[in-house]
């Protein structure tokens, strides 16, 4: 059986229609090896974790430029739980306050990445919090 890939589902939640920073990202995880999903804009937190459920992904990886990042990613992370997926890591990048950091990350938020973050920090991070081995289901 082949090593599984880690699998990344990346979205754009809320009204926020900027998306060139989750294509840069998402483009560099794919080509670190990783199967990247891209949902697109204006998604919300229900149809985000829709997607994680049906495409059994790793990782999430929301891009947040709206600030409305206090509202959504508790949302996300408690429907993330009420559908068993706890052990899915959820990563941030965007605008966001270093005040707002702390309560995100008590949420349940793996990792939040500020403008200037490296593709290649974010790689090295994902890779150390996903254990890849052979695929189970």
């Amino acid at each position: 059986m082949a090593d599984k890939k880690i699998r990344v589902l990346i979205a754009k939640p809320g009204l926020d229609g900027h998306d060139r920073g989750a294509k840069i990202i998402a483009r560099a995880l794919r080509d670190a090896g990783m199967e990247v999903i891209y949902t697109g804009l204006r998604q919300t937190p229900e149809m985000i974790a829709s997607a994680a459920v049906q495409e059994d992904v790793d990782v999430i990886g929301l891009s947040i430029l709206s600030g409305a990042h206090n509202t959504l990613c508790p949302r996300l992370m408690e429907l993330l739980r009420e559908k068993g997926m706890t052990d899915v890591t959820v990563l941030i990048g965007g605008i966001i306050p270093e005040a707002d950091i702390p309560a995100l990350k008590k949420a349940g938020i793996a990792e939040i990445f500020l403008p200037g973050t490296t593709t290649q920090s974010i790689v090295d991070f994902i890779r150390s919090r996903i254990a890849v081995g052979p695929r189970t289901s």
